[in-house]
């Protein structure tokens, strides 16, 4: 698993893109095979290096589709009290550049497509609201998505 990691990118933001999920196979992904995004205003390299971790341990195994919740079983790093992920669309990239990549060579288009998808660290709390009530009701709370330190929405 390769960890692309962007430092101050978009400005105060670590921001990182992993390669090597979208290489396995899932049967949930008919339209493509995601690769994970993250963007949170930290510098604590930790954040990135989970979703690396994530994309490896449950590569095959996790569809990592809109609305999936990901138990990471502690503090994700030891300044924030978030132990979960939840994946839903980047919220740093634009729809034509996360949606339907097509990474085929000449001749061979539309085999290997990847759909960037973006990882948001929650509380544990947040991660138990989502799998009851859906992703739709969290999204719509009052949270701010790259806030790391943030006190829990629910």
């Amino acid at each position: 698993m390769t960890e692309i990691v962007y430092d101050d990118m978009p400005d105060g933001f670590l921001t990182t893109l992993t390669y090597g999920l979208s290489l396995a196979e899932h049967p949930d992904w008919q339209h493509g095979s995601p690769e994970l995004c993250l963007s949170v205003n930290s510098t604590n390299v930790i954040w990135a290096h989970a979703v690396g971790f994530l994309a490896e341990q449950f590569r095959g195994t996790c569809p990592f589709s809109y609305g999936s919740t990901i138990d990471f079983g502690e503090r994700i790093v030891p300044e924030s009290e978030m132990t979960a992920f939840c994946v839903f669309a980047p919220t740093v990239l634009g729809r034509e550049d996360y949606l339907g990549i097509d990474v085929g060579v000449p001749g061979h288009e539309g085999h290997d497509v990847i759909n960037i998808q973006g990882m948001y660290p929650i509380h544990e709390v947040e991660r138990q609201f989502i799998n009851e009530h859906g992703l739709e009701a969290f999204w719509k709370s009052d949270w701010e998505p790259t806030d790391v330190l943030r006190r829990p929405a629910i």
